[in-house]
């Protein structure tokens, strides 16, 4: 129990959450004296499951702060459901969400091709759909679609960082490159072939996609390593970014690898690839990994650790998807608590997109939230980060993802 009241109070202190119920103001869908009501839609099932963690950490963070008393008040009625990752399904339950639930918001619903499907119906009913689980360039357009608001790093940027990273790490190096053949994979390919610059040309040697409903990467890897490559960058999700990890090492390939960050869980892509076999990899992270000896003693760790040992027990600390989840549920009471007493969905997009020079618990240092002029994009920078069998451990220093001008 000392756990438990020392992060309820951490929270209430840091977030201002506890207090008494405020008058009758100005309110959206979702919203009374007592309660704010958000939805979301997650793949509990299907073959991207593994990311299901983050909504999970998600509910538990905000049954933490309904137990210290809620947002001024108003205790979080968090709607979370099953899409299996399938754009239809995704379209049929965020409906259910906005005409049947009545929901404030839709909040940090994961993947690019579940949130494509629901953009513009989103938008044309003018619903907030925050802290969009996916890099992709779209959800970062104001202008065309004003109610979207991206927290993924943007592939484009993250691409940009792994090929800034390979120009100084490996400057005559070879590359290979494993695409996701969607506008994820597609995306991060542009950045990175951005990130090179004139080099793009002579230093890529081959490229290979794959679909989603493809079986395996296998020929596709075994294509990569006949092309005499030195490194790869693999754009993957987790299930064919473990394939891919496994397989590298099956056929005794040891190029410089690099795996993007939505494909980096421990639990969810490097153990069913084989810890042993993911030893070196290189990926780029906007937070803290728990498992890191660096932070064995840091205050955002043990905080973390302890939120988790008393609301999700069976959460694992090491699984990027749920410090995620613990950094998405922050900035969504953040969010909520500036909106005072006028919960609508206008104010709440406002308050969302007003981020700058924010820092929440679990960011690396250096790593703040920052928003700027014409853009809802969060992150700008990355820290490159290297698996030594056990965890992700920092490896150099923080890569800044902007265009060269």
């Amino acid at each position: 129990m000392r756990e438990y009241s020392m992060t309820a109070i951490a929270v209430a202190a840091v977030l201002g959450i506890a207090g008494p119920t405020l008058a009758a103001g100005h309110y959206g869908p979702g919203v009374t004296d007592s309660e704010i009501k958000l939805g979301n839609t997650t793949p509990y099932s299907g073959p991207v499951s593994s990311v299901a963690t983050t909504a999970k950490a998600e509910l538990a963070y905000f049954a933490m702060v309904n137990a210290a008393g809620g947002v001024n008040g108003r205790k979080i009625t968090f709607l979370s459901l099953d899409d299996a990752y399938s754009p239809s399904k995704t379209i049929e339950q965020t409906r259910k969400l906005v005409e049947s639930d009545d929901v404030l918001a839709i909040v940090a619903t994961p993947g690019t091709p579940t949130n494509m499907a629901i953009l513009k119906y989103l938008n044309q009913k003018q619903v907030p759909n925050l802290l969009i689980g996916s890099g992709a360039t779209v959800f970062d357009d104001p202008k065309t679609y004003p109610w979207s608001q991206p927290f993924t790093p943007s592939v484009d940027m993250e691409g940009r960082v792994y090929a800034r990273y390979v120009l100084q790490a490996k400057p005559e190096g070879k590359i290979a490159i494993l695409y996701q053949n969607d506008d994820f994979g597609k995306g991060m390919l542009q950045g990175f072939k951005k990130g090179l610059g004139a080099k793009a040309a002579s230093m890529i040697v081959r490229e290979a996609s794959y679909e989603v409903t493809d079986p395996t990467v296998d020929s596709q890897i075994v294509t990569l390593q006949g092309s005499g490559a030195d490194v790869v960058m693999e754009i993957a999700t987790p299930k064919f970014g473990a394939q891919a990890i496994r397989r590298v090492s099956d056929l005794g390939w040891k190029p410089l690898q690099l795996i993007n960050w939505a494909s980096s869980s421990i639990s969810g892509t490097l153990e069913p690839a084989g810890l042993e076999k993911a030893i070196g990899l290189l990926s780029a992270m906007v937070f803290k990994v728990p498992n890191d000896p660096t932070w064995k003693h840091d205050k955002d760790v043990q905080e973390y650790r302890a939120f988790l040992k008393r609301w999700y027990p069976d959460g694992d600390p090491a699984d990027v998807y749920i410090v995620q989840g613990y950094i998405q549920a922050q900035l969504t009471v953040m969010m909520l608590k500036a909106c005072g007493d006028e919960l609508t969905r206008e104010n709440l997009m406002k308050q969302a997109t007003s981020f700058r020079d924010t820092s929440v618990a679990m960011l690396m240092p250096g790593i703040k939230i920052e928003m700027r002029p014409g853009s809802y994009a969060m992150f700008h920078q990355l820290q490159m980060v290297q698996f030594d069998g056990k965890s992700w451990v920092r490896h150099g220093d923080v890569i800044s993802g902007d265009e060269l001008k």
